[in-house]
């Protein structure tokens, strides 16, 4: 694992030695984390039964339909699960922010099972989403980074990831180990709908087992190839970031990791939804964080892939200040764009684990640059115990 040297606020996080602050202690924690989350469900090729029994079962009480009430980060996993779980079983997902979710009627939710996603499983207004569902006698499912939370001890099941303490406010390692966890889940549902053969099982669930020693490798680019554009930025002060189909849910992590962290106006959309209205927007003072990635195994990624290649291209004659999230060795994306952060390749669902520890790193870094304690944003808490 990397070892940073202290950067200019080490003094008031000492204790997070040898880096500068927790949130990259985090960031760079992160292989480690997915290991240990896969470890506690996946034995060599296949599930541990014993682990994720509780898990099928709640699949099978599910009728046709799952409710995912989350809120921060943690919605935008829930927004990255709807595609996953329905693209491959083809259970109907519908994501709702938990502050909405508990004041909702239940006339049109009568028969839906309902998953609490929360880093803390004490946040009061998803806390509430699941003592309705509860009531309502929903099957209930929390994923949470603490087993022995409320939220956990209450669902019916509890699914939780494995990323130990994150001491720094905003979420990184505990996000991408929920993005693990759901597509784990997504995995298990396929099984139990059949939807899926067992041998192409298998190759996911291996790709999957991949995926920390990917991620470990990759760091160090990350990293570097942002501190570059961190300092070509320093003076901007609005981002868009830009994904489509799954890595939508990334861009607007991303958007709102730079917000939380670095005080910057950042907002995410899809990338169809660029020139019906924010367009406005774009110019050389507007950065466009531009999400590029793509499995060419999927042809549906494929077709993505090519309508972001469009829309980089219209931009860029707009005059558009382009950072791309690319596959490595993308050569036709590096000519559009003014910078490029590259990520090695690999299946659609996996690409957002990669192509968001970049986006962390990108608002950890702008952070800093800006004299900002990024372990404790203004005005934040780790988690919100009052509505």
């Amino acid at each position: 694992m990397t070892m940073l040297t202290k950067g200019p606020q080490a003094s008031q996080m000492d204790h997070s030695e040898p880096y500068a602050h927790w949130m990259l202690r985090e960031i760079y924690e992160q292989p480690e984390t997915l290991a240990a989350t896969l470890g506690r469900y996946v034995d060599g090729d296949g599930f541990r039964k014993d682990a994720c029994a509780p898990i099928r079962e709640w699949l099978k009480a599910t009728r046709g339909e799952i409710v995912i009430a989350a809120s921060g980060s943690s919605r935008h996993a829930g927004l990255a699960a709807e595609l996953m779980i329905e693209d491959l079983s083809g259970i109907a997902v519908d994501v709702e922010y938990a502050s909405e979710y508990c004041y909702r009627s239940e006339t049109a939710k009568k028969n839906a099972s309902v998953m609490i996603i929360s880093q803390s499983g004490e946040t009061a207004d998803t806390l509430a989403s699941l003592r309705k569902a509860n009531l309502a006698g929903h099957p209930t499912l929390a994923i949470t980074n603490a087993e022995d939370s409320t939220m956990a001890r209450e669902a019916s099941v509890s699914f939780p990831t494995d990323a130990g303490v994150e001491r720094a406010i905003p979420a990184t390692k505990s996000f991408t180990a929920q993005l693990l966890n759901l597509r784990l889940l997504s995995l298990l549902a396929a099984e139990s709908r059949q939807t899926v053969d067992e041998n192409d099982l298998s190759v996911l669930l291996r790709e999957l087992l991949e995926i920390p020693s990917r991620v470990e490798k990759q760091m160090k680019n990350m990293e570097r190839s942002v501190r570059t554009i961190a300092e070509d930025y320093r003076i901007v002060k609005n981002f868009l970031f830009l994904g489509r189909g799954i890595h939508y849910p990334i861009a607007r992590e991303g958007a709102l990791k730079l917000k939380e962290t670095a005080y910057l106006h950042a907002e995410g959309y899809p990338s169809g939804e660029l020139k019906h209205g924010p367009n406005a927007l774009v110019s050389d003072d507007t950065a466009l964080v531009m999400i590029a990635t793509v499995d060419r195994r999927d042809v549906g990624s494929v077709q993505r892939y090519e309508k972001v290649l469009n829309l980089m291209h219209d931009t860029r004659e707009q005059g558009a200040n382009i950072v791309a999230v690319a596959n490595a060795g993308d050569d036709t994306v590096r000519a559009l764009a003014k910078h490029v952060i590259e990520v090695e390749e690999t299946t659609e669902a996996l690409l957002t684990i990669c192509e968001v520890i970049p986006l962390q790193f990108l608002s950890y870094i702008m952070a800093v640059n800006n004299g900002i304690d990024v372990d404790h944003p203004r005005n934040l808490t780790k988690a919100v115990l009052t509505e």
